[in-house]
């Protein structure tokens, strides 16, 4: 500061002693003055030309005021002067100073914005599959010239760093995130940030560099994006992965289900042929009844595999009438008595003339299913109740057991095809196809399917239909 004012006040004594010399007019020496403060107050600040406008006030008044090489003043209209001189130049100079200031921080602004795009348009360009914290931190210390740069992604709990830090400053960025709150230090230029993306916090940002707060602030919400973006690709990587291995297993068990048809039907045709025949052993005919009630269980396995992948397809069309709900349950129990050693069936219908418009066949297999599941899971000697009741817009129906509890995270993953739930697969025979099938066949009738649970109430399966003839369509 003082080699500056130095330079202002060399300035002043040359055009001092240029002026005396010649015997300049005052006002004439005082508008060169005045020059001299402004071009301080340009090229070096405020402070800088206050102190050369009073060297100038003092040297106006010393050499070209009389009395001349004195510093008394002959009226008040000299000492109005001088005093107007010197409120001219400190004006002048902090207008000066402050458009200078304005415009060096809108130059700062404008180079931060021009920096911000480019970073906005390389994150474009990231690898998704790699992650963000290394290539954010080169990207932001290029682009930005920053001395330091620290990235901390709460996704995959490591941080990453650019540049120079201090001993002790090696997790800047994760102590910003469990801290929770962002963090500025001007004197040293050093900017802690939180990375917010939507509701959540994504983790957490240090900088160290000349930025301006708004700037910070940008950048913030830029690494935030980017890391973001990355979380989100790496879930949609996982949906159609898990989408491609289950279409992939689906597809390999529907063409297991084609080729198994024709033996199937060949085995049940032939042990039927064998009862009919007659003439075997007790132990005989134990083993072929054996043989042709296995046989119809896998054919009924694999006609509800085939039926998914149709229904899957949307290759099923449905052969809609209506259909009386009593009817159908007559019929599906009437083809799968009760063991009423086990399990007896109580039927209620608020309703007897309840009809929907549906699919025969495909209602009677949700019915089927719901009744197979209850059986095998209720508790022996407890009742198992279908009930059908009417609503304004839909009809419900319900099979209730009581048993095992399902648990509330099993209640939406039991419809989806192979999912069998870690209480029950070890004790229970299963394949988990069967409500994957009464899901897909709901779904087709524009219904829906759900399951409620309960150690006390036991176990109820809905299903619903819509009553409105255009959405059955």
């Amino acid at each position: 500061m003082w080699a500056e004012c130095l330079t202002g006040c060399a300035v002043l004594t040359l055009l001092t002693y240029g002026g005396f010399v010649l015997e300049a007019n005052p006002l004439t020496i005082g508008f060169l003055y005045l020059l001299v403060v402004l071009a301080v107050a340009s090229l070096f600040g405020f402070w800088q030309a206050s102190i050369t406008s009073i060297l100038a006030v003092l040297l106006l008044d010393y050499y070209f005021e009389s009395p001349v090489l004195s510093f008394a003043v002959s009226g008040p209209g000299v000492f109005i002067a001088l005093v107007t001189f010197e409120l001219a130049a400190l004006t002048i100079s902090r207008l000066h100073g402050r458009e200078k200031r304005a415009s060096k921080e809108a130059e700062d602004h404008l180079a931060g914005m021009e920096h911000l795009y480019e970073l906005s348009r390389s994150s474009l360009l990231l690898d998704l599959r790699q992650p963000p914290g290394p290539q954010l931190a080169i990207l932001i210390h290029r682009v930005f010239d920053l001395r330091a740069v620290a990235l901390y992604d709460i996704n995959l709990s490591r941080q990453d760093r650019m540049g120079d830090w201090d001993s002790g400053e090696e997790n800047l960025a994760k102590e910003c995130y469990l801290r929770n709150s962002s963090r500025g230090d001007p004197s040293t230029q050093t900017w802690q940030r939180v990375l917010q993306a939507g509701p959540g916090t994504v983790g957490a940002m240090a900088v160290r560099g000349s930025l301006s707060p708004l700037v910070v602030d940008a950048l913030a919400s830029l690494a935030a994006i980017a890391i973001d973006r990355h979380q989100w690709f790496e879930k949609e990587e996982r949906a159609e992965t898990a989408k491609s291995s289950e279409q992939l297993r689906a597809g390999v068990m529907d063409a297991l289900a084609h080729e198994l048809k024709t033996p199937l039907t060949a085995v049940q045709t032939a042990s039927s042929g064998l009862l009919e025949l007659g003439g075997l052993t007790e132990s005989q005919l134990n083993l072929v009844k054996l043989i042709d009630e296995e046989a119809v269980r896998l054919n009924r396995l694999c006609t509800r595999l085939l039926k998914t992948a149709k229904l899957e397809a949307k290759e099923s069309s449905l052969k809609t009438a209506d259909v009386p709900v009593a009817d159908v349950v007559s019929e599906v129990l009437a083809g799968h008595p009760a063991n009423e050693e086990r399990n007896s069936i109580e039927v209620a219908m608020e309703d007897p003339s309840l009809t929907v418009r549906a699919d025969r066949g495909l209602l009677a297999m949700i019915l089927t299913q719901y009744i197979d599941n209850a059986r095998k899971y209720s508790s022996a000697g407890t009742p198992i109740a279908v009930v059908a009741r009417a609503s304004r817009r839909e009809a419900l129906i319900s099979v209730h057991n009581f048993g095992s509890k399902i648990q509330i995270e099993d209640r939406e993953r039991i419809f989806e095809r192979f999912y069998r739930s870690s209480d029950s697969k070890d004790s229970v025979s299963g394949t988990g196809i069967g409500l994957s099938v009464v899901k897909k066949a709901a779904e087709a009738h524009h219904g829906h399917v759900w399951v409620v649970s309960d150690d006390k109430e036991g176990t109820t399966f809905y299903l619903s239909l819509p009553t409105d003839q255009r959405r059955a369509q």
